[in-house]
Protein backbone atom coordinates (compact mmCIF):
# COMPACT_ATOMS: atom_id res chain seq x y z
CA UNK A 1 0.00 0.00 0.00
CA UNK A 2 0.86 3.28 -0.47
CA UNK A 3 2.04 4.76 2.51
CA UNK A 4 2.14 1.45 4.37
CA UNK A 5 6.22 2.61 4.87
CA UNK A 6 6.10 6.51 5.26
CA UNK A 7 7.16 6.86 8.93
CA UNK A 8 6.62 10.46 9.01
CA UNK A 9 3.32 11.70 11.84
CA UNK A 10 0.58 13.21 11.37
CA UNK A 11 -1.95 14.85 13.67
CA UNK A 12 -6.00 13.57 13.41
CA UNK A 13 -9.24 14.56 14.49
CA UNK A 14 -12.62 12.77 13.69
CA UNK A 15 -15.21 15.56 14.24
CA UNK A 16 -19.02 14.97 15.31
CA UNK A 17 -21.73 16.92 16.42
CA UNK A 18 -21.25 14.90 20.03
CA UNK A 19 -17.20 14.41 20.47
CA UNK A 20 -13.78 15.53 19.07
CA UNK A 21 -11.53 12.29 18.84
CA UNK A 22 -8.04 13.20 18.11
CA UNK A 23 -4.93 11.00 17.57
CA UNK A 24 -1.86 10.76 15.53
CA UNK A 25 -0.90 8.63 12.80
CA UNK A 26 1.60 6.59 11.04
CA UNK A 27 1.75 4.63 8.36
CA UNK A 28 -1.20 3.72 8.17
CA UNK A 29 -1.40 2.97 11.97
CA UNK A 30 -2.57 4.80 15.07
CA UNK A 31 0.41 5.79 17.43
CA UNK A 32 -1.54 6.73 20.53
CA UNK A 33 -4.38 6.44 22.54
CA UNK A 34 -6.89 8.66 21.42
CA UNK A 35 -8.31 11.88 23.25
CA UNK A 36 -11.78 12.64 23.90
CA UNK A 37 -13.38 16.28 24.32
CA UNK A 38 -16.78 17.28 23.52
CA UNK A 39 -17.69 19.17 20.97
CA UNK A 40 -19.77 22.27 22.47
CA UNK A 41 -22.17 22.40 19.39
CA UNK A 42 -23.55 25.73 20.13
CA UNK A 43 -20.85 27.45 21.39
CA UNK A 44 -18.11 28.58 18.81
CA UNK A 45 -15.35 30.03 21.91
CA UNK A 46 -15.51 26.60 23.29
CA UNK A 47 -15.55 24.42 20.54
CA UNK A 48 -12.60 26.26 18.82
CA UNK A 49 -10.95 26.12 22.02
CA UNK A 50 -11.06 22.29 22.57
CA UNK A 51 -10.00 22.10 19.03
CA UNK A 52 -6.87 23.81 20.18
CA UNK A 53 -6.63 22.22 22.99
CA UNK A 54 -7.12 18.73 21.71
CA UNK A 55 -4.50 18.89 19.58
CA UNK A 56 -1.91 20.66 21.55
CA UNK A 57 -2.75 18.00 23.77
CA UNK A 58 -1.73 15.39 20.82
CA UNK A 59 1.39 17.26 20.07
CA UNK A 60 2.62 16.81 23.38
CA UNK A 61 1.94 13.57 24.29
CA UNK A 62 4.06 12.78 20.90
CA UNK A 63 6.59 15.15 21.82
CA UNK A 64 7.24 13.21 25.06
CA UNK A 65 8.91 10.48 22.69
CA UNK A 66 10.89 12.53 20.27
CA UNK A 67 7.83 12.74 17.79
CA UNK A 68 7.39 16.17 15.90
CA UNK A 69 4.22 15.98 13.83
CA UNK A 70 4.82 16.90 10.25
CA UNK A 71 0.89 18.07 9.68
CA UNK A 72 -2.60 18.52 11.11
CA UNK A 73 -5.17 16.20 8.65
CA UNK A 74 -8.55 15.58 9.61
CA UNK A 75 -12.24 14.97 8.87
CA UNK A 76 -15.42 17.23 9.39
CA UNK A 77 -19.26 17.63 8.31
CA UNK A 78 -20.14 19.44 5.49
CA UNK A 79 -21.11 21.37 3.81
CA UNK A 80 -17.59 23.36 3.04
CA UNK A 81 -15.17 25.15 1.40
CA UNK A 82 -12.64 22.03 2.30
CA UNK A 83 -9.57 22.99 0.03
CA UNK A 84 -9.50 26.37 1.69
CA UNK A 85 -10.44 25.27 5.05
CA UNK A 86 -13.28 27.09 5.93
CA UNK A 87 -16.10 25.47 7.54
CA UNK A 88 -19.69 26.81 7.50
CA UNK A 89 -23.49 26.11 8.15
CA UNK A 90 -23.57 22.71 9.57
CA UNK A 91 -26.46 21.11 10.73
CA UNK A 92 -24.94 19.20 13.69
CA UNK A 93 -22.61 22.02 14.84
CA UNK A 94 -24.45 25.27 14.47
CA UNK A 95 -21.86 27.42 16.13
CA UNK A 96 -19.70 27.05 12.57
CA UNK A 97 -22.46 28.81 10.97
CA UNK A 98 -21.40 31.60 8.42
CA UNK A 99 -18.25 30.43 7.93
CA UNK A 100 -15.30 29.60 9.74
CA UNK A 101 -11.31 29.49 8.66
CA UNK A 102 -10.09 26.42 11.00
CA UNK A 103 -7.78 25.28 8.50
CA UNK A 104 -6.12 28.24 8.45
CA UNK A 105 -6.00 28.67 12.36
CA UNK A 106 -4.59 25.73 12.80
CA UNK A 107 -1.98 26.43 10.66
CA UNK A 108 -1.62 29.58 12.54
CA UNK A 109 -1.45 27.43 15.87
CA UNK A 110 0.66 25.11 15.20
CA UNK A 111 2.80 26.08 11.65
CA UNK A 112 2.51 23.25 9.85
CA UNK A 113 0.46 22.12 7.16
CA UNK A 114 -3.89 21.36 8.02
CA UNK A 115 -5.87 19.33 5.62
CA UNK A 116 -9.68 19.08 6.56
CA UNK A 117 -11.92 16.84 4.24
CA UNK A 118 -15.22 15.44 4.57
CA UNK A 119 -15.70 13.00 7.01
CA UNK A 120 -17.99 10.59 4.91
CA UNK A 121 -15.25 11.21 1.94
CA UNK A 122 -12.30 10.24 4.19
CA UNK A 123 -14.09 7.22 5.74
CA UNK A 124 -14.81 6.17 2.38
CA UNK A 125 -11.02 6.57 0.90
CA UNK A 126 -9.60 5.29 4.01
CA UNK A 127 -11.75 1.78 3.10
CA UNK A 128 -10.65 1.99 -0.70
CA UNK A 129 -6.83 2.77 0.22
CA UNK A 130 -6.66 0.50 3.54
CA UNK A 131 -9.77 -0.96 4.71
CA UNK A 132 -12.85 -3.24 2.87
CA UNK A 133 -11.72 -3.00 -0.76
CA UNK A 134 -8.12 -3.90 -0.45
CA UNK A 135 -9.13 -7.14 1.45
CA UNK A 136 -11.98 -7.79 -0.85
CA UNK A 137 -9.44 -7.56 -3.65
CA UNK A 138 -7.11 -9.93 -1.97
CA UNK A 139 -9.75 -12.62 -1.53
CA UNK A 140 -10.44 -12.44 -4.92
CA UNK A 141 -7.01 -12.83 -5.79
CA UNK A 142 -6.49 -15.86 -3.57
CA UNK A 143 -9.86 -17.69 -4.87
CA UNK A 144 -8.36 -16.79 -8.29
CA UNK A 145 -10.59 -14.60 -9.48
CA UNK A 146 -9.99 -12.10 -12.19
CA UNK A 147 -12.39 -9.80 -11.20
CA UNK A 148 -11.12 -6.62 -9.07
CA UNK A 149 -12.79 -3.52 -8.05
CA UNK A 150 -11.82 0.02 -7.92
CA UNK A 151 -15.43 1.71 -6.66
CA UNK A 152 -16.84 2.13 -3.52
CA UNK A 153 -19.74 3.68 -1.70
CA UNK A 154 -19.72 4.28 2.36
CA UNK A 155 -22.31 5.31 4.45
CA UNK A 156 -21.57 6.99 8.28
CA UNK A 157 -24.05 6.63 10.42
CA UNK A 158 -23.49 8.67 13.95
CA UNK A 159 -24.77 11.96 15.38
CA UNK A 160 -25.50 12.56 11.69
CA UNK A 161 -25.72 10.93 8.39
CA UNK A 162 -22.94 11.05 5.55
CA UNK A 163 -21.60 8.78 2.97
CA UNK A 164 -18.12 8.75 0.11
CA UNK A 165 -17.73 7.92 -3.15
CA UNK A 166 -14.77 6.78 -4.92
CA UNK A 167 -14.45 5.79 -8.50
CA UNK A 168 -11.60 4.47 -10.08
CA UNK A 169 -9.33 4.99 -6.47
CA UNK A 170 -10.19 8.72 -6.81
CA UNK A 171 -12.19 10.29 -4.43
CA UNK A 172 -15.21 12.47 -5.96
CA UNK A 173 -15.50 15.57 -4.83
CA UNK A 174 -18.28 16.72 -6.91
CA UNK A 175 -19.48 20.66 -7.30
CA UNK A 176 -18.30 22.95 -4.57
CA UNK A 177 -17.38 20.01 -2.24
CA UNK A 178 -20.97 18.60 -2.21
CA UNK A 179 -20.37 15.17 -3.99
CA UNK A 180 -21.78 13.04 -1.33
CA UNK A 181 -23.66 15.35 1.37
CA UNK A 182 -26.47 12.50 1.04
CA UNK A 183 -27.52 14.13 4.92
CA UNK A 184 -29.67 16.32 2.77
CA UNK A 185 -31.52 13.74 0.92
CA UNK A 186 -35.15 13.98 1.07
CA UNK A 187 -37.12 11.09 2.82
CA UNK A 188 -40.37 10.04 2.11
CA UNK A 189 -41.71 10.21 6.11
CA UNK A 190 -41.76 14.04 6.27
CA UNK A 191 -41.91 16.83 3.37
CA UNK A 192 -39.78 19.18 5.68
CA UNK A 193 -37.10 17.50 7.14
CA UNK A 194 -33.87 16.06 5.54
CA UNK A 195 -33.29 12.21 6.06
CA UNK A 196 -30.47 12.94 8.62
CA UNK A 197 -33.22 14.40 10.88
CA UNK A 198 -34.90 10.52 10.84
CA UNK A 199 -32.20 8.58 11.01
CA UNK A 200 -29.12 9.83 13.22
CA UNK A 201 -28.80 9.60 17.05
CA UNK A 202 -30.93 12.77 17.71
CA UNK A 203 -33.43 11.00 15.59
CA UNK A 204 -33.66 8.08 17.92
CA UNK A 205 -33.56 10.21 20.71
CA UNK A 206 -36.23 12.63 19.74
CA UNK A 207 -38.63 9.70 18.66
CA UNK A 208 -38.58 8.49 22.29
CA UNK A 209 -38.56 11.74 24.32
CA UNK A 210 -42.03 12.35 22.16
CA UNK A 211 -43.22 9.21 22.79
CA UNK A 212 -42.45 9.41 26.67
CA UNK A 213 -43.04 13.10 27.03
CA UNK A 214 -40.02 14.34 28.07
CA UNK A 215 -37.41 16.76 26.56
CA UNK A 216 -35.15 15.97 24.12
CA UNK A 217 -32.11 16.83 26.63
CA UNK A 218 -33.57 14.17 29.19
CA UNK A 219 -33.76 10.94 26.75
CA UNK A 220 -30.97 8.50 26.46
CA UNK A 221 -28.68 7.80 24.02
CA UNK A 222 -29.46 4.89 21.12
CA UNK A 223 -28.04 2.29 23.18
CA UNK A 224 -29.49 2.89 26.12
CA UNK A 225 -32.89 3.09 24.23
CA UNK A 226 -31.75 -0.40 22.45
CA UNK A 227 -31.02 -1.81 26.13
CA UNK A 228 -34.77 -0.60 27.09
CA UNK A 229 -36.50 -2.32 24.43
CA UNK A 230 -35.16 -5.64 24.94
CA UNK A 231 -35.67 -5.68 28.89
CA UNK A 232 -32.14 -5.05 29.60
CA UNK A 233 -32.40 -1.22 31.12
CA UNK A 234 -35.77 0.06 33.13
CA UNK A 235 -38.13 2.58 30.88
CA UNK A 236 -40.77 2.52 28.40
CA UNK A 237 -39.83 -0.52 26.70
CA UNK A 238 -43.73 0.28 24.13
CA UNK A 239 -41.97 3.17 22.82
CA UNK A 240 -38.68 1.82 22.18
CA UNK A 241 -40.06 -0.80 20.35
CA UNK A 242 -42.77 1.52 19.15
CA UNK A 243 -42.31 1.36 15.11
CA UNK A 244 -46.04 2.85 13.84
CA UNK A 245 -45.18 6.42 13.81
CA UNK A 246 -42.90 7.32 10.82
CA UNK A 247 -40.94 9.28 13.21
CA UNK A 248 -40.16 6.93 15.73
CA UNK A 249 -37.50 4.52 15.48
CA UNK A 250 -38.23 0.79 15.83
CA UNK A 251 -35.12 -0.70 17.58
Amino acid sequence: MKYSNDQRTVMTLDAGGTNFVFGAISAYNEIMDPIHLPSAANNLELCLANIKNGFHAVRSRLQERGIAPVAISFAFPGPADYQNGIIGDLGNLPAFRGGIALGPMLEEEFGIPTFVNNDGDLYAYGESIAGFLPYINAELEKAGSPRRYKNLVGLTLGTGFGGGLICSGEMYIGDNCSGMEVWALSQRYSDDTNIEENISIRAVKRAYAEAVGISFENAPNPKDIYDISTGAKEGNQQAALDGKSPRRCAV
